[in-house]
């Protein structure tokens, strides 16, 4: 733990203004073992969306002491940690937050909220931006995404450590349902960990075309890949509008099917914007299903601008 309170310490500047922003996920395009084996690590191939976690920090701007930013707990112990790590004192303020999020679905809405409040606090001290800390202070947190990246990553969410970055070639939009309840991700970890056991080849190839298909910038074949990792989700933790996605794939012409592995999301992948005609026809295939549908951008590609901060 640093103390820049003690003699020699570099100084700091006085706190001011701060916000941190942070990308969320619409689940997965590749969750399973890094390598078939007996002790599998869980990798995961986050699949980034444009909608954000927002934090705001103004010094003086509220009397008394200050409190925790309102996003909950685990915010609160990211701030906490991270003036701890530097040996800082946050004066009395106010903190605002703002999340496009939903929590427990699979949108990584936990981890981009710490990610957003240390980069908020990076930004009040005038810090310089340190990945290190921000991972050291998730790892003492939670299992993470790899959502504090801005590119896709072949990331070990449990011992937080960088396998392979992707790049930023590939983008897609999606259409996707958010099926009602919520997965609490610890809990069916024991789950995952003897499924992947079983099927463990079969990952292996998924990854191996998964990783192929980003390294030749080949977004038809990452979604074929993601396709099968979803159907390899269904086998252990099923989504109930799954088999009727899949079964329509070909009817809307998507290039694939992704889902939230450990959450509640399901929806098409497209290379291509689907036109207003086709957005009709989903929306009206998926209310059939008994669900509204959202569309979003996800990913990058070569004509997108940036998810998160650019850091």
């Amino acid at each position: 733990m640093r103390d820049r309170t003690s003699p020699g310490a570099p100084s700091v500047a006085a706190p001011r203004v701060g916000s941190g922003s942070c990308h969320g996920t619409l689940g997965e395009l590749y969750q399973g073992p890094l390598r078939a084996g007996p002790d599998p690590d869980i990798a995961v191939v986050s699949f980034p969306v444009e909608r954000y976690s927002r934090v705001s920090f103004t010094p003086g701007a509220a009397p008394g002491p200050h409190r925790p930013p309102p996003l909950g707990e685990k915010s609160a112990t990211a701030a906490r940690l991270f003036l701890e790590h530097y040996g800082l004192r946050l004066p009395p303020g106010e903190w605002t937050a703002h999340s496009e999020l939903r929590v427990g679905v699979g949108m990584a809405s936990s981890t981009a909220d710490i990610v957003a409040t240390l980069r908020c606090l990076f930004q009040v001290f005038s810090l310089p931006y340190d990945r290190g800390v921000v991972v050291g202070i998730l790892a003492a947190i939670e299992r993470a995404d790899s959502v504090f990246l801005d590119e896709f990553a072949l990331y070990l969410s449990g011992r937080h450590r960088l396998v392979r970055r992707l790049g930023r070639d590939i983008g897609f939009h999606t259409a996707f349902v958010t099926e009602p309840g919520t997965v609490d991700t610890a809990a069916v970890t024991p789950l995952l960990l003897e499924h992947y056991r079983r099927r463990g080849d079969a990952y292996e190839r998924c990854l191996t075309g998964l990783l192929t298909g980003f390294a030749r910038g080949d977004a038809a074949a990452v979604a074929r890949a993601a396709t099968t990792s979803a159907v390899l989700s269904q086998e252990v933790l099923p989504k109930a509008t799954f088999a009727s996605v899949l079964a329509h794939r070909e009817r809307f012409g998507a290039d694939g099917v992704f889902v939230a592995h450990t959450g509640c999301l399901t929806g098409y992948l497209f290379t291509r914007r689907p036109d207003s005609r086709l957005r009709s026809e989903l929306a009206a295939f998926f209310r059939s299903l008994g669900h509204p549908c959202s569309f979003a951008r996800a990913g990058y590609g070569r004509s997108r601008s940036g998810l998160g901060s650019g850091r």
